[in-house]
């Protein structure tokens, strides 16, 4: 499970990239460069609050006993589930006004007659933190799910690409077509917390939470096995599992029917209202 948390976190860490180069570039671009140490202060604080609060996470599931963990898992599950979907639908709402919303708020932070800098110090660490916060509770839950080496791989894999696109993109005055990298995936990481969402309730049924519906709804086993290359892949990518439940199969589709709608549905409006910049 190499590949989910690389994408998770090279789109995350890449939103947190974007938002510490457009406030590098306006302080640069208005000769306000004496900030940038507010700035990589706030940066480096949420970097170090997040990193510890997942430790801390961590380190206090390993004394639950088994029922209360699997419960500790589901509930983890489900805060990834909504902040997963929070960020599809926010990144989707903001790109198109995102660096002026930057630009208005920095304009505050700075012309505030007292304490610039801690004003400055906050909101970096505002902006960086919730992008971090998401990511601990995605890797909390898809690290449940995976004991090996290659989630975790995949993850620090993904922040340090997301640094070196961050500084290419300031130092080097690149443009990537990142409107095209989010919308799709946005749409993959619809169908990774689908899966986390049928992972929650397999998780909750054997915390002893919820016992209807657990009939075996289908049995692919035969012919896509999670203990292929392939069905492992699906598994990680999808969340793809060779005999689910009714209830797995019910919550899986009950989030992402609904998503999947609601995403084209919002980016069919975005396209009316943006033509241009598409």
């Amino acid at each position: 499970m190499f590949f989910v948390p690389f994408l998770i976190m090279l789109r995350e860490g890449l939103e947190a990239a974007l938002i510490v180069v457009l406030i590098a570039s306006y302080l640069k671009k208005t000769g306000q460069q004496q900030w940038m140490k507010a700035v990589w202060l706030g940066v480096f604080s949420a970097a170090i609050a997040c990193f510890g609060l997942g430790l801390f996470i961590e380190h206090t599931t390993g004394e639950f006993p088994q029922q209360q963990q699997e419960l500790f898992e589901g509930i983890v599950a489900v805060v990834a589930v909504v902040m997963l979907t929070y960020m599809m639908f926010w990144m989707q709402n903001a790109s198109k006004h995102i660096g002026k919303d930057i630009q208005t708020a920095l304009d505050g932070a700075i012309g505030q007659q007292n304490g610039q800098a801690k004003a400055l110090v906050f909101m970096v660490f505002l902006a960086v933190a919730r992008e971090g916060l998401e990511s601990v509770f995605f890797l909390i839950a898809a690290f449940s799910q995976d004991v090996g080496v290659m989630a975790p791989l995949g993850a620090v894999t993904g922040v340090v690409t997301a640094v070196i696109v961050g500084f290419v993109l300031y130092f080097g005055g690149i443009r990537l077509p990142l409107a095209a990298f989010f919308r799709w995936t946005a749409v993959f990481i619809l169908f990774v917390a689908a899966g986390l969402a049928a992972g929650a309730i397999r998780a909750f049924h054997e915390a002893g939470l919820w016992n209807e519906y657990q009939d075996i709804a289908y049995h692919f086993g035969t012919i896509i096995s999670t203990h292929s290359l392939f069905g492992t892949v699906l598994q990680g990518l999808l969340g793809y599992q060779e005999a689910p439940t009714d209830s797995e199969v019910f919550v899986y589709c009950l989030y992402l029917i609904p998503a999947l709608v609601a995403f084209s549905v919002r980016a069919l409006a975005t396209k009316r209202v943006y033509p241009s910049h598409q």
